[in-house]
């Protein structure tokens, strides 16, 4: 039987754990915090810029664009899935790997082929696991994202695309409903 003093001992070593738990935990929702104000920041930008372009396709329906372009049948589909790089952050990435998985294999269960590229360290380890056919991949962003990163691994994507090798590109989110809540989804991005 342990002594008094291993019990003590023992005791305050999980006092200590639970601080610096709660300490990183603290840490990791004041980075999800930031990250979800730039992104309600940038959400009427993208709004705006996803009218534009519906009204320039719509202004020149003579000119045909490769992306505008839906395919007679889909016989393969590229999804893209958007995860964190580290964990801490409860169902965030489970809920939307979930949600994927059950997306793939519905696709699958149609005989659909699937090309996948997972940005994030969480997503792309997922997608190993599962031995899901990964075409690129991304890892690495950190807190802030830039676009000249994000370019290199999605342009695989769309110039399978442009080369018919996919016939439909599927984006795997989170969206954030409040500071609470999120949402997985999986929308189509191109025809």
């Amino acid at each position: 039987m342990a002594g008094s003093k291993e019990i003590r001992t023992k005791i305050k070593s999980v006092e200590n754990t639970r601080k610096i738990t709660r300490a990183m935990e603290m840490v990791a929702a004041a980075k999800m915090r930031k990250a979800q104000e730039r992104m309600r920041a940038a959400r009427p930008y993208a709004e705006k810029m996803r009218n534009v372009a519906a009204h320039l396709s719509r202004a020149n329906p003579e000119y045909k664009h490769a992306f505008l372009v839906k395919r007679e049948s889909v016989r393969n589909i590229g999804l893209i899935i958007v995860t964190s790089d580290k964990g801490l952050c409860g169902g965030l990435n489970t809920n939307l790997l979930r949600l994927a998985v059950n997306e793939m294999k519905t696709w699958e269960s149609e005989g659909k082929g699937l090309l996948i590229c997972p940005i994030g360290n969480k997503g792309f380890g997922f997608m190993n696991r599962i031995g899901a056919n990964v075409k690129s991949h991304l890892t690495g962003l950190g807190d802030t994202p830039h676009v000249e990163k994000l370019i290199g691994a999605v342009k695989v994507m769309l110039d399978a695309y442009v080369a018919g090798e996919i016939d439909a590109i599927y984006l795997g989110y989170n969206q954030f409903v409040n500071t609470m809540r999120q949402e997985p989804r999986v929308e189509q991005l191109l025809p």
